[in-house]
């Protein structure tokens, strides 16, 4: 329970001092604070498609349906992460280079991501039998995670992209960003991070337990 009042405090903090601090690119303005959520984000929206490759593959493997039921939540949350992070994206865009939606590399890449696994969403809702379902399922989000590494840091790299490739660190692998900057920066990291474990283990109970009444049902109805 102590990490979790922990993690509350921690954003509660990062997100009043974002906003009490000076925005950290002044030619953007007050638009460069979403940098500070976008990024988090962003990041937890990997993070969570890790968790689901992690867990499927731990299905494959030992067939316990508890996995199958972690990777299906995990992927959930990365498609919800996702969308966040697409958002947030554009109303960067929006400020920055006047359009909300530019089919820039970036955009693009997250665009594909969110195809990908709207389809394992879909599949996973198409297929009325668990084990069928839940082979079919793992299968899926580990190939579909091969893609996630690409897209998200190798094609923006590779492709011209309105985006800035230093905002973080430099080619030399440099941090960009003074201390105060990076340090709200790795606490936002920090608390999205955390954020997300929590509510993953909260869904993951809930869908367990969906799971275990709808299972009673039905052996009451037999």
């Amino acid at each position: 329970m102590w990490w979790k009042i922990l993690t509350g405090l921690l954003i509660s903090i990062v997100v009043v001092t974002i906003f009490l601090m000076q925005p950290p690119q002044k030619e953007l303005g007050e638009v460069s604070r979403i940098f500070f959520f976008h990024v988090p984000v962003a990041w937890v929206t990997v993070l969570a498609f890790l968790f689901a490759m992690i867990n499927s593959i731990l299905y494959l493997s030992r067939k316990d349906p508890v996995y199958d039921t972690q990777a299906a939540v995990a992927s959930q949350l990365g498609f919800l992460f996702a969308i966040l992070a697409t958002i947030s994206g554009a109303i960067f865009a929006k400020s920055a280079w006047g359009s909300y939606w530019n089919w820039d590399p970036r955009e693009t890449s997250v665009f594909i991501l969110l195809l990908i696994y709207g389809a394992y969403l879909a599949l996973r809702s198409a297929i009325e039998s668990e084990d069928r379902k839940a082979n079919l399922s793992a299968v899926y989000s580990v190939l579909a995670f091969i893609t996630v590494p690409f897209l998200i840091f190798v094609v923006p790299r590779v492709f011209q992209s309105l985006h800035p490739a230093d905002s973080v660190i430099n080619s030399r692998i440099k941090i960009q960003m003074p201390f105060h900057v990076l340090a709200v920066f790795l606490g936002s990291l920090l608390g999205f991070s955390l954020l997300f474990i929590w509510i993953y283990g909260l869904e993951v109970r809930v869908a367990l337990l969906k799971k275990k009444k709808h299972s009673q049902v039905e052996k009451k109805e037999v």
